[in-house]
């Protein structure tokens, strides 16, 4: 339930960049006490998804990829950017084509969380996808670019436990497949 006594009021919004996916704005904000937060910065950015994609024999396809921010290869799920209007389902079954080449029968949909509400403004949509199969090649965009690594089911909980898997929303949607699944339990 949402508390309106504790929702701030926009006084002013200014934009410091505008980009697809990296929009800055400053705002400036009233609190119900009335205190005015002169200062309040904001990244906006769009959806977006990610996915705990099964093939049909029970192995899961992560993929590997650098990532710049970081300056490290990380071995991740397929996810990305819902684009404007696309329903977040849609768009996790058009990321898994582009990166893997892989379709599903079914797309189980988990929740959606925050990375990070008080600086970003977007939700990861999270979802598991079932009986995949490569259907096509990858479709990758200009600077992807990615490497498909097929992980047995029965490894993946072992490797969230060694902290091999770091993407903090990858790592929440496999933990709500694998409790989905039945391959977690609550102490």
């Amino acid at each position: 339930m949402v508390d309106d006594n504790l929702r701030w009021k926009v006084l002013e919004r200014t934009y410091l960049s505008r980009h697809i996916y990296f929009t800055a704005r400053k705002d400036r904000c009233q609190r119900p006490d009335g205190k005015i937060v002169p200062e309040y910065f904001v990244v906006e950015l769009p959806p977006s998804v990610c996915v705990l994609p099964l093939t049909d024999h029970d192995e899961v396809v992560m993929i590997r990829q650098y990532r710049h921010p970081l300056g490290e290869v990380l071995l991740e799920i397929p996810g990305g950017f819902v684009d404007k209007g696309e329903d977040p389902a849609l768009a996790i079954r058009r990321e898994l084509l582009e990166e893997t080449g892989y379709a599903f029968d079914e797309v189980i949909p988990l929740g959606k969380t925050a990375a990070n509400p008080g600086v970003l403004d977007n939700y990861t949509h999270l979802y598991l996808a079932k009986n995949g199969k490569k259907v096509q090649a990858q479709h990758l965009d200009p600077n992807e670019e990615i490497e498909i690594v097929l992980v047995p089911l029965a490894d993946l909980k072992g490797m969230l436990l060694r902290h091999e898997l770091v993407q903090s929303m990858h790592t929440v949607c496999l933990f709500y497949a694998l409790l989905q699944m039945g391959q977690l339990a609550w102490a």
